[in-house]
C-alpha cells in the first residue's frame, strides 16, 4: 500500500447545472484538504462523468476542467442510468488511482467522511461504506420507503448494507476484479459486497440537497429494488414455486370436498364462490408470471452483450471506448 494513495473522487452528473457550480469547488477543496494532511497523493484528482444530461452539465465539466487540473470529466454518448454512471467513472479510474470514493454531485452526502474513508483504507480496508447515521432530514414517507427498501431487499436474498446508496471508497485492488464482474444489469450496492476483501462502514448525516431537484423518485426507487432483487437473488422464483405448492394443496382438498359433497347428493350451486376462487388463481397466476417474465428479460439482456457504458468525449486526449 503507498503511503500517499491516488485518490479519485467519482461524481455521476446528470442534469445537474444548478448544483455543479456549488459542489465541485467543495470536492476540490477537500482533495487539497486530504492532501495537505498527507493522506493522499498530489496527483488525486476529481472525476466528473456526465450522463447524457440534456442540460449545460457537460459545459461546466469542461470548463472546470480547463481551468483547474484538479477536475477531469468524461462524457457518455447517451443517458444510460446512474449505476452505469457510476460504474463508467470507476472503470475509467482504477488504472489511475489507488483508491476511488463516489459520491453523487447534490451535496447531500457529506464530504467530511471521506477523511474517515481514507483513514480507514490506510488501516488496511479495501472497501468503505458510507452509511447514514439518521434519516431526521427525510419526510415520514421518504424515510418509511427508504427503509422499506433496504428490509425488503434483504428479505428477498440481495445483500446489501443496510442504509447505505453510493457513497463508498473501493480500492483499484478490488476494481480490477470487478472490472470481471460482466452483469449488464446493475446494482452496484449489492455487486460490490459480493467482491469481498477487508471491509467496513462510516456513519455521516446527510443535508438537504443544495440546489435542483432530486433525481430519485419512489418510482426509481422501486424500480432500482426489483433490478436489485431480480439482478443479485431468485428467492422470488423460489417463493413462488412455494406457494404455487400452496394453492395446488388447497385445490386438492377443495376437489375432495367437492367430490364427496357430490357423493352425498348435497351438492349447492356456488357461482360466487367459484367466480371468486377464478379470479383468485387468475391473479396469482399473472403475478407469477409477471415475475418470471421479469428473470427472463434479464437473461434476455444479458445474452446480447450491450457495452454498458459508451465515453463519447474526455476532458483529456485520448481515444473513446466502451
Amino acid at each position: 500500500m503507498p503511503d500517499k494513495p491516488i485518490l479519485y473522487i467519482v461524481i455521476p452528473c446528470y442534469n445537474e447545472q444548478e448544483v455543479l457550480p456549488l459542489t465541485a469547488p467543495q470536492f476540490r477543496d477537500k482533495l487539497l484538504q486530504l492532501a495537505g494532511e498527507g493522506k493522499i497523493s498530489e496527483d488525486s484528482r476529481v472525476l466528473f462523468v456526465n450522463d447524457g444530461s440534456r442540460d449545460r452539465t457537460w459545459a461546466i465539466i469542461s470548463d472546470l476542467a480547463a481551468s483547474d487540473p484538479h477536475y477531469l470529466g468524461i462524457s457518455q454518448s447517451r443517458n444510460r442510468g446512474h449505476q452505469n454512471a457510476v460504474l463508467a467513472g470507476l472503470m475509467e479510474a482504477k488504472d489511475r488511482c489507488d483508491i476511488t470514493i463516489s459520491i453523487d454531485c447534490d451535496g447531500q452526502d457529506d464530504i467530511n467522511a471521506m477523511d474517515a474513508m481514507v483513514d480507514a483504507y490506510l488501516e488496511g480496508c479495501e472497501v468503505v461504506y458510507g452509511v447514514r447515521s439518521s434519516r431526521e432530514t427525510d419526510t415520514f414517507f421518504k424515510r418509511f420507503t427508504a427503509q422499506s427498501f433496504y428490509k425488503f431487499l434483504a428479505a428477498m436474498g440481495a445483500e446489501v448494507v443496510y442504509n447505505h446508496a453510493d457513497y463508498r471508497l473501493i480500492s483499484s485492488r478490488v476494481l480490477q476484479e470487478f472490472a470481471d464482474f460482466r452483469e449488464v444489469n446493475l446494482f452496484l450496492r449489492g455487486l460490490i459486497p459480493l467482491v469481498g476483501f477487508k471491509s467496513t462502514s462510516v456513519p455521516y448525516a446527510r443535508a438537504e440537497r443544495l440546489a435542483g431537484e432530486s433525481h430519485y423518485p419512489l418510482k426509481k426507487m422501486i424500480a432500482l429494488a426489483v433490478d436489485g432483487i431480480t439482478s443479485l437473488s431468485v428467492k422470488p422464483l423460489r417463493l413462488i414455486m412455494g406457494f404455487g405448492f400452496f394453492v395446488a394443496l388447497v385445490s386438492f382438498i377443495g376437489c375432495l370436498w367437492a367430490l364427496i359433497t357430490a357423493l352425498c347428493g348435497k351438492a349447492v350451486a356456488g357461482w360466487a364462490s367459484m367466480t371468486c376462487i377464478v379470479c383468485f388463481v387468475s391473479g396469482v397466476q399473472l403475478i407469477c408470471l409477471g415475475i418470471i417474465g421479469e428473470y427472463i428479460g434479464k437473461i434476455y439482456m444479458e445474452t446480447k452483450h450491450r457495452p454498458r457504458y459508451i465515453i463519447s468525449e474526455r476532458t483529456w486526449d485520448e481515444p473513446s471506448n466502451s
